[in-house]
């Protein structure tokens, strides 16, 4: 006789942008694992109309949210509210998973850490472009040793955000989300490093170009890995008129590699200098058709994490892991601030992200 599988008690917290991709998370993809218990919004009319689509109680605040007694709460407010709204949850006794970032100050990202494991629960971050089944295939093939010596990689982001995107209360702006790099960026960022290795020194600049904000809508940067590749970053959201590409590609001694497609989700070019059966169709059997640029990781990402508390293993994707992503995004902004090149080793920081804008709004280093 087959023991039906533990029903695990979620909560939402926040039902903006994202939001509706949970829905579909919770709703369908793990509708057999989950039971949303509460969905919390500023916004009763937000909060309302995710508890009808997925199920719980609409609620207007976190003590709310927590009277519900939530197993797990899915943390997808405002960048520059996640660790303040996690740090309750896990005082709470409560698993979190939030989405990126993991915090805006590496401190409070350190300080979730340490509070998740003082109160002995997870604190897990998304990072759901490693789901993927492209980033899969050319991670498989960086074990494998099939790429060989790095020469260069590279991360475009030519995604599309109009006007009325920067007009809400929070984006763009420095105290509360920071520019295409920390909030759109950061996950190729994230997947620059899975794949490339460990990043030594970087070198940017950013500006905000066509839009109206704080912080940059455009940024490019040049990378030194500790392997002595080297690498790029080019970022915007002024790409018009809709999200069209984020690529990654990589130049190795033995083979070159390219993801592609809005979300890395399709295996664009795999060209070993050995080929091996298979090779030729890895385009066709990695690459997937995704609707937004979300992609569609976030369901296997949750569903393994619960496997991963259930089991009381490591999180998929733990503070530790999700700060690497944070650290380069600091590293790129005090580049931008010093008009300089700037050491990882060192951990520098932003002297505006998570604080607030500084005296000088051009980051182009003129």
């Amino acid at each position: 006789m087959t023991v039906p599988r533990k029903k695990w008690r979620i909560g939402v917290l926040g039902c903006g942008r994202v939001s509706a991709r949970y829905r579909e998370v919770l709703g369908q993809e793990l509708a057999d694992r989950v039971e949303v218990v509460a969905a919390a919004d500023l916004d009763p009319a937000k909060a309302a109309a995710f508890a009808e689509a997925v199920g719980g109680k609409p609620v207007g605040s976190i003590p709310e949210l927590i009277a519900e007694r939530p197993e797990l709460v899915c943390v997808l407010t405002e960048s520059g509210h996640h660790a303040e709204h996690a740090l309750q949850l896990i005082e709470a006794g409560i698993h979190v998973q939030i989405e990126k970032p993991v915090a805006l100050r590496p401190e409070d990202a350190e300080r979730l850490r340490d509070a998740a494991a003082a109160r002995g629960v997870v604190c897990a971050v998304v990072k759901q472009n490693r789901y993927n089944p492209a980033m899969r295939f050319v991670r498989q093939m960086v074990d494998e040793g099939r790429i060989g010596r790095l020469v260069t990689a590279g991360v475009r982001v030519h995604w599309c955000r109009h006007q009325d995107y920067y007009d809400d209360p929070w984006h763009g702006r420095w105290a509360m989300d920071g520019g295409v790099l920390a909030q759109q960026a950061i996950h190729h960022l994230d997947a620059l490093q899975w794949l490339g290795g460990p990043i030594e020194a970087v070198c940017a600049a950013g500006k905000a170009v066509l839009n109206e904000l704080e912080a940059e809508d455009t940024a490019v940067g040049v990378v030194r890995f500790k392997s002595g590749a080297l690498g790029t970053i080019e970022a915007t959201t002024s790409a018009r008129d809709e999200d069209f590409e984020a690529s990654l590609h990589l130049v190795g001694e033995q083979a070159m590699a390219k993801i592609g497609g809005r979300a890395l989700n399709r295996v664009e070019l795999w060209r070993p200098v050995e080929p091996r059966q298979g090779d030729e169709s890895a385009a066709e059997t990695y690459s997937q058709d995704v609707p937004t640029s979300y992609g569609l990781g976030h369901g296997p990402l949750l569903g393994e994490l619960l496997d991963a508390i259930e089991k009381g293993v490591r999180p998929p994707i733990d503070v530790d892991e999700a700060m690497t992503s944070l650290r380069l995004v600091h590293a790129l902004y005090a580049s931008m601030e010093t008009g300089g090149w700037v050491r990882l080793d060192d951990k520098p920081t932003s002297t505006r992200l998570g604080i607030g804008p500084g005296p000088a709004e051009d980051t182009t280093g003129e």
